[in-house]
């Protein structure tokens, strides 16, 4: 009995486990398609693998799996799952098999009216405690009038299985996936906020930025207006115009490539063009901070797999941290060097900022850990995940007043055939 009643919690608990499990390097939360998915196959292991003491009479966790996929899925997925039940049932067979659909025809508009009252009511724990309390009497109740001798036969069974599979399985369920999707919304809200941030920086020296060009630009037109210049310095005069142009618009543009919404799109990169358009477009912020921003780049080119945009953004906060780490140091300065070994590509990101003590590095990429005092940690814990994601690692070395070194590692990208 405990080891069957064990195995019907754990078919309850398979779409907590099954999302983080999934979702934990996405930047995005469950979907529909998701909770019925795992719902369908939820329900219909716990049906085969079902605990019961007489032939036909059948006890699982469906009424557990089919509140949860309304709650989380919507009336949509209640009715599909509702399908899914009535014809394995019917499969399946057996003198349960009306009982069954009795006690369903009862239920199902039950969660309906819970799982409505629960997006709606304050009080979460008591409709999740009404919905476990109902989905135990129910079955019993039904049962109780059609097969009362079964019931007193196995009394005990009937009294502990239906209560624990069916109120222990909701609460726990509920409880646990409402904590992780609380959670996922929580830090994907942060790393919105971390970016908004990091956008926003960027954009200030970004304006100081594109206000040089243009400066050049209108002072060449005012020249050019002024027609005391031969033909040859006035197509000059156009030429460095453009050319200028040419840059504000490259600025521009990389900049709008961070600020719009990340989408995990995999796909091979060459890396120093990316890092490349990163660097240009950080170095005004750096200019902004006295910070002197350098890169070393390989001869040939690199390529790997893994997000353009993802790729962008977690460069722009390493690249960020650097530069802010290193303004109350005199000449500060922030280094990044790419280099290729043993089928991997480093990226080493060197500044002789503040640094960090043993404690600090112990608990980087944490989330929700920050040094800075206004930080929020989340921009780091997204750049690990970013990595992670792309089966790269993250390593650090520092010391208080002596800098930091983060050294990215990703593996090269399939050359193809």
């Amino acid at each position: 009995m405990i080891k069957d009643v064990l195995l019907q919690l754990l078919f309850a608990l398979m779409p907590f486990v099954a999302y983080n499990i999934y979702y934990r390097k996405l930047t995005v939360n469950y979907s529909r398609n998701f909770i019925i998915l795992i719902c369908s196959l939820c329900m219909l292991l716990s049906m085969t693998f079902a605990s019961s003491v007489q032939s036909g009479l059948i006890f699982d966790v469906r009424y557990v799996i089919m509140f949860f996929g309304i709650l989380f899925g919507g009336f949509m997925t209640g009715a599909i799952l509702l399908i899914e039940f009535l014809i394995y049932r019917l499969h399946i067979g057996g003198s349960g098999m009306i009982d069954a659909i009795i006690i369903l025809i009862i239920t199902f508009p039950l969660s309906v009216l819970l799982a409505t009252l629960y997006h709606k009511s304050k009080h979460k724990f008591w409709i999740v405690f009404i919905a476990g309390i109902s989905f135990s009497l129910i079955p019993l109740l039904v049962l109780y009038i059609t097969k009362p001798d079964y019931i007193l036969s196995h009394f005990i069974f009937n009294v502990l299985v239906m209560p624990v599979h069916n109120s222990l399985g909701i609460w726990l369920l509920v409880t646990l996936f409402n904590k992780s999707v609380s959670d996922k919304e929580l830090y994907l809200q942060y790393i919105q906020n971390e970016k908004a941030e990091a956008v926003n920086h960027v954009a200030a020296s970004l304006a100081h930025e594109v206000r040089n060009p243009l400066t050049t630009v209108l002072g060449f037109l005012q020249l050019i207006k002024s027609g005391t210049f031969p033909q040859e310095k006035t197509d000059r005069f156009l030429e460095i115009s453009m050319e200028e142009i040419r840059r504000t618009e490259q600025i521009l543009s990389e900049y709008l490539s961070i600020s719009k919404p990340l989408v995990p799109f995999q796909q091979k990169l060459e890396l120093t063009a990316q890092i490349r358009s990163v660097v240009e477009l950080m170095s005004s912020y750096a200019n902004m901070s006295n910070i002197t921003l350098s890169a070393d780049y390989p001869e040939l080119p690199v390529y790997i797999s893994g997000s353009p945009a993802e790729l962008k953004q977690l460069l722009v906060n390493f690249i960020k941290n650097a530069i802010e780490a290193s303004r109350d140091v005199d000449k500060g300065c922030v280094n990044i060097r790419i280099y290729e070994e043993a089928e991997q590509v480093a990226i080493e990101i060197q500044d002789n900022g503040i640094g960090m003590n043993p404690e600090q590095l112990s608990r980087l990429g944490s989330i929700y850990y920050s040094t800075k005092m206004s930080g929020t940690g989340l921009g780091l814990t997204f750049s690990y995940q970013a990595i992670r994601a792309m089966d790269g690692s993250v390593s650090v070395r520092s010391s208080p007043r002596s800098g930091t070194v983060f050294l990215i590692t990703l593996p090269l990208a399939a050359t193809d055939p």
